[in-house]
């Protein structure tokens, strides 16, 4: 599936430049090819840059996981995740590690989810009998991620007052609804193709985070802008500062050389961060070809004529170029938010809604090609389409909650 798209993507970009040069533009050849090595010089960066994270909280995490904080979050969330992921034994680190990558996702913390979410496909792969097909759990636990249901959305709200919204955290109910609908939708798609069961011990579980999720969610939307942003921060990083002060706490109460296990963990993630490149710079490449050949901007177009003809209001349209860049790229998809709150006002409902449908899912592409390609996984399986349908989900959830909560006329 994998592969089959990421062909698409380059003929798609090849046949678009050919439509242009023949309609009389001269320099798109030369604008694809920048386009290209621009967005490799790009994927290398990326990789560059998240080196030093990663070898930081891969070696927070194997202090933890040494001193038995991973395997005790892994008991205690071992009813559910028996369920979740039955193909994993109860205890095994990667249970951990899922669980404070999805902690680390909620609050917003991208610097230490995307490592403790790499170090858990990892240790899922050394289950995994099948090394280059992607397995039931890492399916379902990529699914989550490129869903990723993020409380605090806290950078959206940042451009938003940059680009003089009168209340920039306008759209945190909004967001919340659409995000928990994106993982909703990926969720239940794979547990219907894997066959999972909503048994009481799932709905429970899924009813407790809905409530507390819904109260936080109240909490801050209560506070003044600046007010909530400030303790939003205050919360999160105060939570990654106490986390690692009780990592170390633990070990040394158990007796763990901490430093030794923080650079035993720090290598691993100097490793990942190298090899995840090649899979970097062959997914963004394409992805900067299809952007330059005009082929996203001529769907856009279409894609509101044919909303016009069939007699819909067409506003959400506007907001498309989002839509379909979010599952690409994200900092595509954060330029397109950007640039439509400078055409239309941050608080036109283009604007609003660009923002929501941002807040609304992760890149489900970068999310798999970093994943699965740091673990050598070649057939995804099920994996893109629960992607997709969490990308839909959460991209039909954001334009009713604009809808409900601006309406087209704002």
């Amino acid at each position: 599936m994998l592969n089959a798209i990421w062909i698409g993507f380059f003929l798609t970009a090849f046949g678009a430049a050919l439509l242009q040069y023949f309609g009389g533009d001269q320099a798109i050849f030369s604008l694809v090819m920048k386009a290209a090595f621009d967005s490799a010089k790009t994927a290398f960066e990326v990789a560059l840059g998240l080196t030093g994270v990663m070898c930081l909280w891969l070696g927070v995490m194997k202090i933890g996981e040494q001193a038995g904080f991973l395997s005790a979050l892994g008991r205690w969330l071992a009813p559910l995740f028996a369920r979740l992921f039955p193909d994993v034994p109860r205890g095994h680190p990667a249970l951990g590690s899922i669980t404070m990558n999805m902690a680390a996702n909620v609050l917003g913390l991208d610097n230490a989810a995307t490592p403790m979410g790499l170090k858990a496909m990892r240790e899922l792969q050394e289950l995994n009998p099948v090394k280059d097909t992607a397995s039931n759990a890492q399916i379902l636990f990529l699914v989550i991620n490129a869903s990723s249901v993020t409380l605090l959305p806290v950078a959206i709200f940042t451009y938003r007052a940059q680009l003089g919204a009168v209340d920039p955290t306008d759209v945190f109910i909004p967001i919340l609804m659409a995000t928990y609908c994106s993982t909703m939708a990926g969720f239940l798609f794979v547990a219907a193709v894997q066959r999972i069961r909503l048994d009481a011990v799932v709905l429970a579980w899924l009813g407790g985070i809905t409530a507390v999720v819904g109260g936080l969610a109240l909490y801050f939307a209560s506070l003044p802008a600046a007010r909530m942003t400030t303790e939003s921060s205050v919360l999160s990083n105060f939570l990654l500062l106490a986390l690692l002060a009780v990592f170390l706490i633990g070990a040394a109460i158990k007796r763990v050389n901490a430093y030794e296990a923080f650079i035993e963990g720090a290598k691993e993630g100097f490793h990942t961060a190298v090899t995840i490149i090649p899979y970097l710079v062959a997914m963004l490449v394409a992805i900067g070809m299809l952007r330059a050949s005009g082929a996203l901007p001529a769907f856009v177009e279409a894609m509101r004529a044919l909303v016009l003809l069939l007699g819909f209001d067409a506003a959400w349209v506007d907001a498309l170029p989002t839509m379909l860049m979010k599952p690409l790229s994200g900092s595509g998809a954060r330029a397109m938010m950007i640039e439509t709150m400078r055409a239309s006002g941050a608080d036109s409902f283009a604007g609003r809604l660009a923002c929501i449908v941002q807040g609304s899912s992760e890149t489900t592409f970068y999310v798999l090609a970093v994943y699965f390609g740091s673990v050598g996984i070649k057939r995804v399986r099920h994996a893109v389409a629960g992607g997709l349908i969490a990308d839909l989900g959460g991209f039909v959830a954001a334009v009713l909650a604009a809808y409900l909560f601006f309406g087209a006329t704002a």
